[in-house]
């Protein structure tokens, strides 16, 4: 792999700039060490970085290019919708399309709301769940991220669990007090919970395939047990599939687990590459959101029409034509040759994989919680992160994150990827 000089500068310059150089605290290498790379370019499953070197790309802004970078479709329609005028501060046609297609996807979900962001959609979804029930606790699990709102960032995993920070400082006190945090995937666990705060419980907002301490699917038991518990209880269920929906399937891991959430957040894949986010329940339910009812959530640039026309494109091109079979046979095609590769090399590692979605664990037994992600070998997993940068292979910079597959991978890329990780093992020893 070539250098990286114009990286390293342009990070430089940017930690004058920037705290930390990045907008986004994941996009730097605290984990990893070295540098960020500065990205100059994309297409299909590649990406180029300011210095010339390609890489094959599994981060795809973080789940949201599922279709790869550029795709012609949706190139066409955010020029289209940008020619037409980026933003107008009222409602636009594209943004019916959009909701169409997420309600007729989505069977939980009969209106939707359209915001800029997955914090946004988890924030404004408990806060929905709240004014519903006239309740404030919230239940959240160790290890899911559902954003930067204060009372959501309590034993968060990606980002936060990267900086082996439990929780934020600058949060107000008051609000986190209100949230309850339950170990992941325990069924037990969560029926003491109940049990110890009858009837004060506004909602429970899970990840149903997590993707912040790695991909991590939810126990089916566990979960029945939550829709279970919340009915019985007079609480909301909400799923945030923020990085789920439309990934595992047009009708998100609801559908995979046959289980309707009273409320679903929605984001990446949604937009296309763009921002955007979202929030839908019942048409009863979203009866409470302004202007139908008392509880206020706004946004100038909310259903920004460029952003609903990138998501549309991207929508239908995943709706028809089999797409998610075909993106699951890619998955499952890379997790097997890994595995392979695993088995050769003699690593203790395991894979935790569903559609389009895939984690390296550096650990020999089964990664079901936090707990048991925390408990992979980091330093394992450094080695292992730039010795695959050095055969072009661009994989999150953190061991709590997961991979993205997108429709663009080639059967060539993931052979070459797992030639890639046999090679990047045996220099992680």
């Amino acid at each position: 792999m070539g250098i990286r000089l114009r990286s390293a500068r342009l990070f430089d310059a940017a930690t004058q700039l920037i705290p930390g150089g990045v907008n986004s605290p994941a996009r730097a290498w605290a984990r990893v060490g070295g540098n960020p790379l500065f990205i100059e370019r994309g297409l299909g499953p590649k990406i180029w970085d300011v210095d010339g070197n390609e890489y094959i790309d599994y981060v795809c802004s973080w789940g949201a290019l599922i279709l790869g970078h550029c795709h012609p479709g949706v190139v066409a329609a955010a020029e289209s919708a940008m020619r037409r005028g980026s933003s107008f501060g009222a409602p636009t046609s594209i943004e019916n399309e959009a909701a169409q297609l997420v309600v007729e996807s989505v069977p939980s979900v009969e209106m939707v709301r359209f915001v800029n962001s997955g914090t946004e959609a988890a924030m404004s979804a408990i806060r929905l769940a709240r004014a519903a029930t006239g309740r404030d606790l919230v239940l959240k699990f160790d290890g899911g991220y559902h954003g930067h709102d204060d009372a959501l960032l309590v034993k968060a995993g990606s980002g936060v669990a990267s900086f082996g920070i439990a929780d934020s400082a600058g949060i107000n006190s008051k609000l986190a007090s209100d949230t309850l945090v339950a170990p992941y995937n325990d069924t037990g666990y969560v029926r003491r919970v109940f049990a110890a705060h009858p009837e004060q419980i506004a909602c429970v907002i899970v990840e149903p395939v997590a993707g912040n301490m790695g991909v991590v699917p939810g126990n089916s038991e566990w979960l029945a047990t939550l829709r279970e518990l919340t009915s019985a209880d007079g609480a909301l269920l909400i799923f945030d599939e923020v990085i789920s929906g439309f990934r595992v399937g047009a009708s998100g891991a609801q559908d995979v687990y046959g289980m309707n959430p009273d409320i679903t957040c929605l984001g990446k894949v949604i937009g296309g590459g763009y921002p955007v986010g979202a929030y839908g329940a019942s048409a009863e339910l979203m009866q409470h959101v302004a202007p139908l009812g008392d509880m206020y959530q706004a946004g100038t640039l909310s259903g920004n029409p460029v952003a609903m026309a990138a998501g549309v494109a991207t929508m239908r091109e995943m709706i028809g034509d089999k797409q998610y079979e075909a993106l699951a046979a890619k998955t499952a095609l890379l997790a097997v040759g890994i595995t392979d590769a695993v088995a050769r090399t003699g690593a203790e590692c395991v894979i935790n994989h569903v559609v389009g979605m895939l984690t390296l664990f550096f650990t020999p037994g089964q990664v079901t919680d936090m707990a048991t992600a925390s408990a992979a070998d980091h330093g394992k997993f450094t080695a292992f992160f730039h010795a695959m940068l050095e055969s072009g292979i661009y994989i999150p910079p953190s061991p709590y994150e997961a991979w993205f597959v997108s429709t663009a991978h080639s059967e060539a890329d993931i052979e070459h990827t797992v030639a890639a990780v046999e090679r990047a093992l045996r220099a992680a020893g």
